[in-house]
């Protein structure tokens, strides 16, 4: 039986905040990281959560489906948050990871199971990214689990990049609605936009 983790990589310092912790930030009623993994959640796939290892992200979390996943070397960028990720879905004999950024705010539920299933029917190792509804690479991407050795290896803050650009035979791509496969929100600006954007989605609604 096929068996999709889904990691959620929250071990980042945000530094484009400027001193904000963005996935405490509050969306819907709570922080942004409950709620994408909460999103992850209710997928009903293993969901493993990276954070820092002191913080108050944790917290965020409690209650939550998550298994938290501390990363004592987040300094050195979205590698220590793979790497760590890779080893937890190796344990439980995932076979295959789910990597969904923590601050993608428009990420639905529906999304996730969309590309699982996706997934399940494409050949086996295959890559599968998600893409904007007009082709633009994004997030979140699944890798095989016989790259996960291979992630787990990875250093530096470009995150599991290198792999797909190693394996572009092995590449699929699928689309979602709009452009939430790359709206994240790493800077304030960018959350202001997001607001005020989804502000006037409501009014036009």
């Amino acid at each position: 039986m096929e068996l999709i983790a889904i990691l959620v990589p929250a071990a980042g310092f945000g530094r484009r905040m400027r001193g904000i912790d963005k996935l405490l930030q509050p969306i819907d009623g709570m922080p942004l990281l409950a709620r994408q993994v909460a999103r992850a959640c209710a997928v009903g796939a293993p969901v493993l959560v990276t954070l820092p290892a002191n913080g108050a992200r944790a917290g965020a979390l409690q209650g939550s489906c998550a298994h938290l996943i501390p990363v004592p070397d987040a300094a050195e960028g979205m590698a220590g948050s793979l790497r760590a990720g890779a080893r937890a879905a190796m344990d439980i004999g995932a076979s295959a990871l789910m990597v969904l950024p923590a601050d993608m705010p428009d990420i639905e539920t529906s999304d996730l199971c969309t590309l699982c299933a996706t997934y399940y029917v494409l050949p086996e190792g295959t890559i599968l990214q998600a893409t904007t509804s007009d082709g633009r690479a994004g997030h979140p991407v699944i890798l095989p689990a016989d790259l996960l050795a291979q992630v787990a290896e990875l250093t530096g803050d470009i995150g599991a990049r290198s792999l797909l650009q190693a394996h572009p035979q092995r590449l699929r791509r699928h689309p979602l609605p709009g452009d939430r496969a790359l709206t994240d929100l790493d800077t304030p600006e960018a959350w202001a936009e997001w607001h005020a954007a989804r502000a006037g989605t409501a009014t036009d609604g």
